[in-house]
């Protein structure tokens, strides 16, 4: 496969985020209006964990940090200046020594950094998170980092109102698990001290409202992960989160921890971290909260890329992914003109869901011939592993099992339990909408506009009547006898297609 002069020709980005746990680099290009990480890079200095309590950073704590961003400058070197951003955030906020630190690390990166204020901190988290996670409706976005916790309420890729607080995993852990010592005790001392940081910005949050919750940070990452090993959807609950409290507790230790699907890296700060989780949770009566898919690296990231505000952060990863495997977009566009009839036809008599659940749809529609590219006759399984490992921006994990189960059975045999596994929406739900895609990719099966057939669909209960030409049927006896096999496939879930 040759390489397109765009692939080539295309810049290179970078952010640095000197957190208070970790730092991090985040290497992209721009690749069909969408984001491609070229590189990342990862390293857990824990610069609040080096803050005394007059707010001096050690000695130890900043070589340990240079350290860091020498290796880093290695990696920089190749990128033009103008597309590089560089902040710190919380403990050089707070460090009193601070200016020793930033001097000289610009000269370590040979590139200013930027020390960003709490509100900054939490406005670029939301952009972050607005860039890379689906939502319509008004979001609670909450980011707990080292020596901060960041709260933002927005819509859209407008801030409403965003508050940075002075709680972090590291810090906490010094506080209130100390020697790494986990006790019943600990933990509601930690969760009492975050409850009272909390209740003073509580009012403004709530006055203004939210209709999701959402989170990226490594304490969020690290409990979405032990879902994951559980085979669990990544939500978030408060009931979950005391489950992990009480199976913390059992340890006696922070050195000791060992839960399934947690990484060792995580483990120091997972307590911290969960005690200012439940915190928020019991402060602001979240039922769920969802994983993002971006924070503050690619809120700074997305404000240096053009045109980032005006591409639909879903369309944007389909058409990078379109193009990227030469996906027949012509025929794309006729599956889902197909689908957007039989759904509305049947929108009514199914009871179906709106809004999100059809937008995954239309996105099969987009993307369910990915696989080809690689072979046919096992491309609904390329198609799958393609979306089950590729960077969906726009598509949370629920979004994503949806999707996957969609391109996997959109033809041959439907196997339920693909459906019943997804946590998008409701399982009977899942395997309606899944129909409209089989009989919207069956009709098309000539991958010609004027051979498409007028129609009309309807439904009672578990029933479906197709209305479609005698003629069109005798000029296309394949499509015939697919809708005759479609119909034996449909029965064996207690559905019945009769083709009048």
């Amino acid at each position: 496969m040759t390489t397109t002069s765009m692939e080539t020709s295309s810049p290179l980005y970078a952010v640095v985020d000197l957190g208070s746990n970790s730092f991090h680099m985040l290497i992209t290009r721009q690749l069909a209006d969408s984001v491609q990480v070229v590189d990342r890079v990862k390293r857990k200095v824990r610069l609040a964990a080096g803050l005394n309590e007059q707010n001096i950073l050690s000695e130890e704590a900043m070589a340990k940090g240079l350290e860091c961003l020498s290796f880093f400058a290695e990696r920089l070197q190749d990128i033009p200046q103008e597309n590089i951003r560089i902040v710190a955030t919380a403990t050089l906020r707070l460090a009193l020594n601070r200016v020793d630190f930033i001097a000289k690390a610009d000269v370590i990166l040979g590139h200013s950094i930027k020390l960003l204020s709490g509100i900054s901190e939490a406005e670029y988290i939301y952009l972050g998170v607005a860039h890379t996670s689906w939502s319509a409706e008004n979001r609670l976005v909450l980011d707990i980092g080292g020596a901060s916790t960041e709260l933002i309420v927005g819509h859209g890729f407008t801030v409403k109102k965003a508050y940075s607080l002075n709680i972090g995993c590291v810090t906490y852990n010094q506080q209130y698990f100390p020697n790494g010592t986990l006790t019943a005790n600990n933990f509601t001392q930690a969760i009492s001290a975050a409850e009272h940081a909390i209740s003073a910005i509580k009012a403004e949050f709530c006055a203004i409202g939210w209709q999701c919750v959402l989170g990226g940070s490594g304490t969020m990452q690290a409990l979405a992960e032990i879902l994951h090993y559980q085979h669990k959807p990544s939500v978030l609950t408060l009931e979950f989160l005391s489950q992990v409290k009480v199976k913390l507790q059992s340890f006696d230790n922070i050195s000791n921890i060992k839960i399934p699907g947690l990484s060792p890296e995580r483990s120091p700060v997972i307590a911290s971290g969960l005690a200012i989780l439940i915190a928020l949770f019991q402060q602001f009566s979240l039922n769920e909260l969802t994983l993002s898919n971006g924070a503050l690296r690619e809120g700074l990231l997305y404000e240096m890329l053009p045109n980032s505000h005006t591409i639909n952060i879903r369309q944007r990863t389909i058409s990078a992914l379109s193009q990227r495997f030469h996906v027949d977009q012509q025929h794309a566009q006729r599956i889902k003109r197909q689908i957007s009839i039989i759904f509305a036809q049947l929108k009514t008599a199914w009871d179906l869901p709106n809004d999100n659940a059809l937008d995954i749809l239309l996105a099969s529609g987009d993307l369910h011939e990915i696989g080809l590219l690689l072979e046919y006759k096992y491309h609904r399984q390329h198609s799958a592993y393609i979306l089950t490992h590729a960077d969906l921006a726009g598509f949370n994990q629920s979004d994503r099992q949806l999707l996957v189960a969609f391109v996997s059975l959109y033809k041959g045999n439907i196997d339920p339990i693909l459906i019943k596994q997804q946590s998008a929406i409701a399982a009977e739900d899942a395997l309606k909408l899944l129909i409209i895609l089989r009989l919207a990719s069956l009709l098309c099966r000539r991958r010609k506009d004027d051979k498409l057939p007028k129609y009309q669909i309807s439904a009672s209960n578990k029933t479906l009547n197709l209305f479609l030409s005698t003629t069109w049927l005798t000029q296309h006896a394949l499509i015939a006898d697919e809708l005759k096999q479609e119909s034996l496939q449909l029965a064996h879930l207690g559905y019945k297609l009769s083709v009048n």
